[in-house]
């Protein structure tokens, strides 16, 4: 039996019913395609790709066209996944009409089912117009890398009494214009937990413990494939940078020593 595609209404009904959703990154269509494979609910295009895939010390740098390209090549390898593009810094910030405009511009061209854009109460009023466009938004609360330079580093938000009752605010909020979902970034596992029990939409936890509806981790991290940057948070299921570089080295050595190609790989 073909698989259903996933839509905001799948993941309703996973909350629901209490089943965890589970959420990675992917920025190409390769990657994507072994994602859809292998069963993932959600993929999230993200603007982490200025780090990880275009070489930037932070998100900042990332346009509206790298979003649109990476989008388009992910669901292009995406059957049955949801996909999650980033809304990149200034795409959303200037004024609601430019978040609708350039949500469209994202959905309509790349193919992706939402967008997600950071913040709480400064974008209330962007969310509620996009959503009245038809285009479902999934919020992202706590750590907000596109505020790095506003907060002054990665660290976990919402340790502090009163920036947690701001953030549990924040996402009533979010869910009342019309948020689909909420990531939570580098928060407290209690605070996320009791964001979690008091939403009816789902959570996607990143860094945020084992209480929130999903999950969600950059793939280039929990792969070993990033060797720059290792998140507390991000569990390493393999080491993929050693092991790529060792092949790269054996061909490498190969070739200077006349070992490849044989004739089992000329014609």
């Amino acid at each position: 039996m073909k698989p259903k595609k996933i839509t905001v209404n799948t993941l309703m009904e996973m909350k629901k019913n209490g089943e965890k959703i589970t959420m990675l990154t992917a920025y190409d269509y390769l990657m994507a395609s072994l994602l859809d494979q292998s069963g993932i609910e959600v993929i999230l295009v993200g603007d982490s790709l200025g780090n990880v895939v275009l070489g930037y010390e932070n998100t900042l740098p990332v346009t509206m066209d790298d979003m649109v390209h990476h989008c388009s090549s992910v669901t292009r390898g995406a059957k049955n996944a949801m996909v999650v593009g980033d809304m990149p810094f200034m795409s959303y910030q200037v004024s609601p009409e430019q978040a609708v405009e350039n949500a469209g511009w994202l959905l309509k061209e790349s193919g992706v089912q939402a967008i997600k854009l950071e913040g709480g109460d400064e974008v209330l009023e962007s969310i509620k117009k996009i959503v009245k466009a038809g285009i479902p938004v999934m919020g992202h609360l706590g750590l907000t890398p596109q505020s790095i330079n506003k907060f002054g580093g990665y660290g976990v938000r919402g340790e502090a009494e009163e920036e947690a009752k701001a953030m549990i605010t924040d996402a009533k909020r979010l869910e009342a214009a019309g948020a689909f979902s909420i990531v939570l970034e580098k928060v407290p596992a209690g605070l996320a937990k009791e964001i979690t029990q008091n939403l009816a939409i789902p959570t996607i936890g990143i860094g945020a413990g084992a209480d929130c509806d999903g999950q969600v981790l950059v793939t280039h991290d929990m792969l070993g494939m990033f060797e720059k940057f290792k998140p507390k948070f991000s569990k390493r299921y393999a080491e993929m940078a050693k092991d790529m570089k060792k092949c790269y080295k054996q061909y490498i050595n190969e070739v200077k020593d006349k070992k490849f190609p044989t004739e089992d790989y000329s014609f």
